[in-house]
């Protein structure tokens, strides 16, 4: 009775090196896509409201006038003197307005606009229509030196769907990444030499005859 050969089993090492090059692309595509999905998934969804003051001049006042102070306006949105007011009508810490409200300016129209961000699109409502309204009140307390009024030109809205790409479009740009991190370890990878790689011995030359060897 003959014993049955086993066969043998690579290690592990040597079994990764036999696969193919293109295992690698394939991997890091199918990684990045699997995070990238994950993220989507448990990042909570997040809401933007904006809402816009614009400066108007009074009799003693120009339009650049109003424009350079729309500007001044959109930087000290966000100061404390400011947000202290706008807090109490937001009903939300100051350090959360801080971190999620953003004013924008624009150079070629005296208006200022005031965007929130929140897990809740009822929130980001809120802290928008209060930092606006917190602003405006204090340029009609110095409107009498700078001869420039804050206007509500338009509220927040409750926005529609959340601003925060969705699970999808995460797992598409994961899988992206790691698809060219794949394709850069394949290119970075050394190349294994094969049969078809071995050099070609050298063809051999043979020497002078001698004296001897010639025929007469």
């Amino acid at each position: 009775m003959t014993d049955t050969p086993t066969r043998r089993r690579l290690p592990l090492p040597d079994r990764v090196k036999k696969l193919p090059a293109w295992s690698a692309l394939v991997a890091g595509t199918l990684v990045g896509g699997l995070l990238g999905g994950a993220y989507g998934v448990l990042t909570p969804p997040s809401y933007t409201a904006t809402s816009y003051v614009v400066a108007v001049p009074t009799g003693q006042s120009t339009p650049d006038a109003a424009r350079g102070f729309a500007q001044a306006y959109g930087r000290v949105a966000t100061q404390l003197a400011v947000l202290g007011d706008a807090q109490v009508w937001a009903g939300v810490p100051l350090r959360t307005l801080r971190e999620s409200v953003r004013t924008a300016t624009s150079p070629d129209a005296p208006m200022v606009s005031v965007t929130a961000t929140a897990a809740r699109p009822e929130q980001a409502v809120d802290m928008a229509n209060a930092v606006s309204r917190a602003l405006t009140r204090h340029a009609e307390d110095t409107k009498g030196s700078t001869q420039v009024r804050l206007v509500q030109f338009s509220r927040a809205v409750k926005p529609a769907g959340p601003a925060s790409v969705s699970s999808a479009v995460t797992a598409l740009v994961g899988a992206s990444g790691g698809g060219l991190l794949g394709g850069l370890a394949l290119l970075a990878r050394p190349r294994r030499a094969g049969r078809d790689d071995d050099p070609v011995p050298a063809a051999s030359v043979p020497g002078p005859a001698t004296a001897a060897d010639v025929p007469r």
